[in-house]
């Protein structure tokens, strides 16, 4: 994918790095909340907030940001490197995460949000649902791709995901939550726009 062996080494990722890095700081963020005094309804309902408002940025960023596509120039070459390739190549096992390069300083950005916004102690609790909730999606991301599907719910999350990689890449922009995609309209159909290669499956 690239020329520099540093890029190209930044840009692969192996599957269990983000639970390395994110899961400990799930349980930190759990610990100073609850060290913090807050009520357990409280904390509950933070936690569920962060993971809802997770859900809709993920919804949001793979509409707006990764599906952003310029013609042209650097901004194409941009788009490629950060999601295009990923449709071009969705069997790569070591691009199927987020690079820490790239998922860190996201991180840090939006617990700056959280802070200025609600403050400590409950943006711990905010804070946990929402990176509990990149986890998720990343870990759900990896699956659908890589390991046969076992339970109905991972079977519809595959096939959602895989009719917007391969019929229709303006649908199917929730990942790990698809009830964005009924709330903004753009559920994958049944026998949608196919697109080239579209006859390939993904993964085992």
């Amino acid at each position: 994918m690239f020329e520099n062996d540093l890029l190209e080494f930044l840009s692969r990722v192996h599957p269990a790095v983000p639970v390395v890095i994110f899961g400990p700081v799930v349980l930190a963020l759990l610990y100073l909340g609850i060290d913090g005094g807050v009520a357990p309804l409280a904390a509950l309902a933070l936690v569920a907030g962060g993971y809802a408002f997770w859900t809709f940025c993920e919804y949001w960023i793979h509409r707006a940001v990764f599906h952003f596509e310029p013609e042209r120039g650097f901004g194409a070459r941009l788009h490629w490197i950060i999601h295009g390739v990923h449709h071009d190549y969705p069997n790569d096992p070591k691009r199927l995460v987020m690079p820490p390069s790239v998922s860190v300083p996201l991180a840090l950005l939006f617990w700056l949000g959280f802070d200025a916004v609600i403050g400590t102690p409950h943006a711990y609790f905010f804070g946990a649902g929402f990176y509990g909730g990149y986890l998720l999606y990343d870990m759900i991301h990896y699956s659908v791709h890589h390991h046969r599907p076992r339970t109905r719910l991972m079977r519809l999350l595959r096939e959602l995901h895989m009719r917007h990689h391969f019929q229709d890449a303006t649908r199917g922009y929730g990942i790990s939550a698809p009830w964005w995609d009924v709330v903004f309209g753009t559920v994958p159909q049944r026998g949608g726009r196919q697109r080239k290669g579209a006859e390939q499956t993904a993964g085992t």
